[in-house]
C-alpha cells in the first residue's frame, strides 16, 4: 500500500495578506489601465495587444498565447488597430510564410501615454528609496521566477 501524502500546508497570516495586497494592486492596476485604455478609445484587449506590439513585432500565434485567446480573436483586435493606423501587418524576415503584427510610431505613442498615464503606483513607488525599489523589483522578479519554475500560470517577460 502507498503512504497518503499528507495535506498541503495552510499559508500562514502574513503569506494571505501579502495575497490579498497583491491582488489588490493587480485591481488597481487592472482599473486604471482599463481608463487609460478607453482614455484612447481602446478596449482593454487591444490596448493589452498594442502594450505587447510597441515592444516588439509578434506573430498572430505568440499574441494569441500571451494573450491566452484564439488567434481568431487576435486577427479581429489587430484588424481594428490597423484601421486606426496603430498596428500593421509585415512579413516575418526569417519566414516570409509567417505574418508579423507590429505597432506602427502612433501606436508607440499611444502605448507610451498609456504607461505613463497610470499613477497609482508611481506616487508610492517614488516615494521609497532606490535601495527599497530595488528589494521590491527583486523580490518580483524572484516570485515570478518561481511561479514558472512550478508551471504556475501567469507571464514574465525579462
Amino acid at each position: 500500500m502507498a503512504a497518503a501524502s499528507s495535506p498541503p500546508s495552510r499559508p500562514d497570516a502574513l503569506t494571505l495578506e501579502v495575497v490579498e495586497l497583491i491582488g489588490s494592486v493587480v485591481a488597481r492596476y487592472h482599473e486604471e489601465y482599463e481608463e487609460a485604455a478607453a482614455g484612447h478609445a481602446l478596449t482593454g484587449a487591444q490596448a493589452r495587444l498594442l502594450s505587447l506590439l510597441s515592444l516588439e513585432p509578434l506573430p498572430m500565434r505568440k499574441l494569441a498565447h500571451r494573450l491566452k485567446c484564439e488567434p481568431s480573436n487576435v486577427t479581429g483586435i489587430v484588424d481594428r488597430l490597423e484601421s486606426r493606423g496603430l498596428a500593421e501587418r509585415r512579413p516575418d524576415p526569417a519566414d516570409r510564410r509567417v505574418k508579423l503584427a507590429a505597432a506602427t510610431a502612433e501606436g508607440r505613442r499611444v502605448a507610451r501615454s498609456m504607461r505613463e498615464s497610470l499613477r497609482f503606483a508611481r506616487e508610492p513607488l517614488a516615494a521609497l528609496t532606490e535601495q527599497e525599489r530595488l528589494a521590491l523589483r527583486d523580490t518580483l522578479r524572484t516570485m515570478l521566477d518561481a511561479g514558472r519554475d512550478t508551471g504556475a500560470s501567469g507571464t514574465h517577460e525579462a
